[in-house]
């Protein structure tokens, strides 16, 4: 029981009504009015009908009005009805309705706004994907967030997730680090003691080398080599390389751990060049005419793909004339592999267990194992496949998504798509913290290869010292286990909230001192509120009985700070879906972020602990409660602890 069947309600009401005053059915909006004052809910219905009708849509509302008002005497769930310039606006007979919210709440706090929609459907999430050659960085911390939380989110609503990060080990970043050992004199083990090796890859190897490169073209020479052993993959080099690769990417996985991010498949370059998928995958762009052979012009013995808008833009050229692929011919098999195109080629064995206790795989060209692929995991042919990576791409995407439509079946065509989000940069007063010079601007983009970026170990360090010294001063008896612990919740609900919140198509400026505020529009100040709640629950004389009870004299609940707050609860299913259908992952945010303002107004304005009536007082405990498991699964979804006590 949750807001969705006082819509229903209305909705039925509406088309029944519809049907009574000869109107033609048709689609309709029910949704809360901008202002309380117009009610719980109102509907549209008349703006849809008046230009058919050619009424205004007052005349309509009022004439729908008098067949709606005998309808709703029989109604289990609304109070009164009143048209108002053309909507149709309803109040909730919150006598009823908050009863059977709150004991739903109550009867279910594990599953608590987690429709069952998904039906077991294959959603496959592609995610993080960064360059083994380097730390992650704020920016890359961006996608990390996104993707999880998106995961999390299908997987509460009955998805069947796969999580898949791709390991580009051949690119020209590995070659790059990989030049800096053998030939430029770097020395495999960090000089610095404790620091990490991906840190010490990409802070001072990765980026030196590029300089090197600049001053002494031989040594840049040496790049052209190293991509060639890498490719053929037989060589000491080769080998060199994926010991390389491998810890980094080490250090990589524990950074995303520390986010909590979670992984079903590490998906290696080197593999899918290996297995030939793009020669299986070559052969249905020929067959399906998607991919044309240039015998003239600038692309003359290149294979290409032919542009949709000749005027706007060119033919992707997937083959070279001299028989290389680009990168764009790497991605389209990898995606076909996703939706299941193409027949899979890999072996799968395990790779580590991760923060979670799950068992993270990774692809394989043998069965190293002795037995067959993974008998009780499908890790491709989803139903729809989720891609995240930024706006930079989207062009590039694009196209995937184009050649994928054409040579989809089974509906899969239409099932891939790109979740675009913009950069992450840098505030021009964290760039001087840094070091970094950047004149007037007010803010920068990042760069690995310049060494313009923030370590995403950096941030989440300086989040948990500052939790630590908070957690210390307001619980002096804990021990330094609980207070890390503590202060490791509260690092990871600030980076992840401050990241979510955000509209994905507008670019984030990253500023050091605001990322480490712990009050206002942030992830603590959610998990503050839920602390609040339950330390109201454990004063409370009736703690034992509240356990174990569902059904209290909500009824009673009349005040509007309560009716508030109940509504408020009610939505979550709701957000939740919408958060689905739409990839819209800040909307979660939001709504947990009123839910526990709402839930503070209360607080303040009605007493708890201290009411005299005692069916009232277990009624607002009960609520209370409701609230509690309300927040705690939203945060569940957002990848946030909620904590009994900070």
């Amino acid at each position: 029981m949750t807001l969705r069947i006082l819509i229903h309600e209305v909705r039925e009401l509406v088309s029944s009504a519809l049907t009574s005053a000869g109107y033609p059915l048709t689609e309709f909006d029910v949704s809360e009015p901008p202002q309380q004052a117009f009610g719980d809910l109102s509907c549209n219905v008349a703006f849809l009908l008046s230009k058919h009708l050619k009424k205004p849509p007052p005349k309509i509302a009022m004439e729908l009005a008098e067949a709606l008002r005998q309808r709703i005497r029989g109604s289990s769930y609304i109070l009164s009805m009143d048209p108002a310039g053309g909507y149709i606006n309803f109040k909730a007979n919150y006598a009823r309705l908050s009863p059977a919210i709150l004991s739903h709440v109550l009867s279910n706090p594990e599953n608590y706004g987690y429709p069952n929609f998904g039906q077991d459907m294959h959603i496959i999430i592609e995610h993080t994907s960064i360059n083994p050659n380097k730390a992650l960085h704020v920016g890359h911390m961006r996608n990390v967030i996104i993707g999880d939380t998106l995961y999390r989110v299908m997987r509460a609503t009955n998805h069947r997730t796969t999580v898949l990060n791709y390991i580009d080990d051949s690119g020209v970043q590995i070659a790059d680090i990989v030049v800096g050992f053998k030939f430029a004199g770097f020395p495999v083990t960090p000089p610095t003691k404790n620091q990490k090796f991906d840190q010490y890859c990409g802070d001072e190897v990765y980026v030196k080398i590029n300089e090197i490169y600049e001053k002494d073209p031989q040594v840049a020479e040496k790049r052209k080599l190293v991509l060639k052993e890498i490719e053929e993959g037989k060589s000491e080099i080769a080998r060199f390389a994926m010991d390389i690769t491998l810890r980094v990417l080490q250090e990589q996985l524990k950074t995303c751990w520390r986010m909590k991010a979670h992984y079903d498949l590490l998906n290696f370059e080197t593999h899918i060049v290996g297995s030939k998928l793009w020669s299986k995958a070559f052969e249905l762009l020929k067959s399906n005419g998607i991919a044309k052979y240039e015998t003239e012009g600038k692309n003359k013995g290149c294979w290409v793909i032919e542009s949709k808008e000749k005027k706007e833009e060119e033919d992707k050229v997937l083959v070279r004339s001299d028989g290389t692929a680009t990168y764009i011919a790497k991605d389209i098999p990898y995606a076909a592999w996703k939706l299941g195109l193409v027949e899979d080629p890999f072996y799968y064995q395990e790779y580590t267990k991760q923060w979670d206790g799950s068992t993270l795989y990774a692809t394989s060209l043998a069965d190293v194992s002795g037995s067959n692929k993974s008998v009780d995991k499908k890790f491709n042919g989803g139903e729809q496949v989720i891609t995240i990576i930024d706006s930079r791409q989207s062009r590039l995407q694009g196209i995937i998504s184009q050649v994928l439509s054409k040579i989809g079946v089974n509906g899969n065509s239409h099932k891939y798509f790109h979740l675009s989000y913009e950069a992450v940069t840098l505030s021009s007063d964290t760039a001087k913290e840094f070091g970094i010079d950047i004149g007037d601007r007010q803010f920068m983009h990042m760069s690995g290869r310049k060494g313009i970026y923030v370590n995403a170990d950096y941030v989440l360090d300086a989040l948990h010292a500052k939790a630590y010294k908070e957690a210390k001063t307001r619980n002096p008896d804990f021990s330094d286990q609980q207070l890390n612990k503590i202060a490791d919740e509260i690092s990871i609900s600030a980076i992840r909230y401050n990241m979510i919140k955000q509209d994905l198509d507008k670019i984030i400026t990253f500023d050091i001192k605001e990322s480490l505020s712990l009050e206002g529009d942030t992830g603590p100040y959610l998990q503050y509120a839920y602390a609040r709640s339950q330390r109201i629950l454990e004063k409370s004389e009736q703690g034992i009985i509240i356990a174990g009870r569902t059904n209290f004299a909500f009824e009673q609940l009349t005040h509007d700070s309560e009716i508030a707050l109940i509504k408020e609860i009610s939505k979550l299913d709701l957000v939740v879906e919408n958060a689905v259908k739409s990839l819209c992952l800040k909307s979660l945010a939001h709504y947990a972020y009123n839910l526990a303002m709402t839930f503070n107004l209360f607080y303040e304005k009605v007493p708890v602990l201290r009411e005299q009536d005692n069916e009232v007082r277990m009624a607002r405990l009960g609520l209370v409660k409701a609230f509690g498991i309300t927040l705690k699964n939203t945060l569940e979804v957002l990848g946030i602890t909620a904590l009994d006590r900070m």
